[in-house]
């Protein structure tokens, strides 16, 4: 199987969907521990993603709680790889299930209930 896209966007995408998932899962971990929690998972998200929340700071709204700003990041990530990848790429519409990442991760999941 031949995959439609450009190796470029595959790379792109992969490294958009890993950062906006990391984001996702420091707001989901914050639900449950500390940010300055032990917990290697925890430390790694807050670690990982801490840089990122920094560089968006300026254009992150003040009325925000703490744990809503790695989402409020998350979502511009999102807006990214809905919008604006389908747009340099000429698509006017590319559907939920066509990004690279999570739709390859969908296949797998199939495969294996084969």
């Amino acid at each position: 199987m031949t995959d439609p896209f450009p190796i470029w966007v595959i790379v792109a995408d992969y490294g958009m969907g890993v950062i906006m998932w990391t984001l996702i899962g420091r707001a989901a971990m914050n639900v449950f521990l500390a940010e300055d929690s032990n917990f290697f998972f925890m430390r790694f998200f807050v670690r990982s993603t801490n840089p990122l929340l920094h560089l968006f700071g300026p254009v992150t709204p003040s009325f925000l709680i703490a744990p809503m700003v790695p989402l409020f990041v998350a979502w511009f990530f999102y807006l990214v790889r809905f919008y604006v990848m389908p747009w340099l790429l000429g698509y006017d519409v590319m559907g939920m299930l066509s990004f690279p990442l999570e739709g390859d991760i969908a296949a797998a999941i199939y495969r294996m209930g084969k």
